[in-house]
């Protein structure tokens, strides 16, 4: 059987379809191939009826003689060029989330929530025809723009996905039966209000990830994963990307590179009664605050440094001392030599 989309990704380009040009710089325009239109550019342009019916993977002139190479765009491609609303998950998250949340053909999978539809495309890929994504989102705009993206790129309505407006706390009850839900993937501003609801959602053993832009909000999801009691213990982490520039023998680290763009979080749902084992690493003194702490008033301690000792302190200060004071003493020394050295 073949799979949801494959049809628009193989054969010569057909009219109704994006095409993604790229001239010799390496830059790069999306088009939607029509008949009898024209791609314009300051330096000339070209017709679509040249680029219809010619294979993937070929190149076209336009009228001023630049050389434009015509390829399909990738999934990575469309959703760094699509429309969007919202900001979208970036493909170096969306693989990521794929592959450490275990996304797998058939899951059936909760999103919250759906922004203009990129990590739905990711997902929707992964749980494939016979899975089920159930994607949450309070904005209808949002969900508009979400639909048509997911549709342009498949070409029709993913029989996989369903989109609903509304809150997740409110709605997911009334969409999904306790117990039924594999993986859950939260994109929201505050994911520790929809612990309880995704608890009861997940089967046991299911996994939860959320994707959030800031350290405050890593802590606090942290915290309220563990303070929750039916969740193993977090796990998180961030990616950066680095491209590299390939010339001959000048191979180095491109100027630019993908920093930060948000942190990824994972647990997984524990059995009903089942109490989590009892955490064996000791915490930071201070990361959890005490009485009559400001727990506004941070130390090095409650980031986790490692504080040296006071006596390791004054150990290196002597040390530093007597070795600056050896060095000073030296000077008057050599100076004096190089005073009283004969002439050569």
């Amino acid at each position: 059987m073949t799979a949801l989309g494959a049809d628009l990704r193989r054969g010569p380009f057909r009219e109704g379809e994006r095409v993604q040009l790229t001239d010799p710089k390496g830059r790069m325009n999306t088009i939607v191939l029509a008949a009898g239109k024209q791609f314009h550019t300051h330096r000339g342009y070209l017709l679509h009826d040249e680029l219809i019916g010619r294979p993937d993977g070929s190149t076209i002139t336009n009228t001023t003689g630049v050389e434009y190479l015509a390829m399909r765009p990738l999934l990575a491609d469309y959703v760094m060029s699509m429309p969007r609303g919202a900001a979208v998950v970036y493909p170096k998250d969306a693989g990521q989330i794929v592959t450490m949340a275990d996304i797998f053909p058939g899951a059936v999978v909760v999103e919250a929530g759906v922004g203009s539809g990129a990590l739905a495309m990711s997902l929707l890929r992964a749980v494939g025809d016979q899975g089920r994504l159930y994607s949450f989102e309070r904005r209808e705009d949002f969900a508009d723009i979400a639909r048509a993206n997911v549709h342009l790129f498949f070409g029709q309505e993913h029989p996989a996905w369903t989109v609903t407006v509304g809150d997740l706390v409110e709605r997911l009850p009334q969409t999904v039966d306790n117990g039924t839900v594999d993986r859950v993937v939260l994109d929201m501003l505050a994911p520790w209000d929809c612990l309880d609801v995704v608890h009861a959602a997940l089967a046991p053993g299911g996994l939860l990830i959320c994707y959030v832009a800031t350290a405050t909000q890593l802590s606090r999801v942290a915290e309220a994963m563990r303070d929750h009691g039916g969740w193993t213990e977090p796990s998180a982490w961030e990616s950066l990307v680095r491209g590299w520039h390939l010339e001959g023998l000048a191979v180095r680290p491109e100027h630019r590179m993908h920093g930060h763009t948000g942190f990824l979080i994972t647990t997984r749902r524990l059995a009903d009664g089942v109490t989590p084992p009892l955490r064996k690493r000791r915490p930071a003194k201070g990361a959890y605050g005490e009485a009559g702490v400001d727990e506004d008033a941070w130390t090095p301690e409650d980031v986790g440094e490692r504080v040296p000792s006071d006596k390791r302190v004054r150990r290196t200060r002597r040390a530093l001392v007597a070795e600056t004071e050896t060095e000073r003493s030296a000077q008057p020394r050599a100076e004096s030599e190089s005073r009283q050295a004969p002439e050569g």
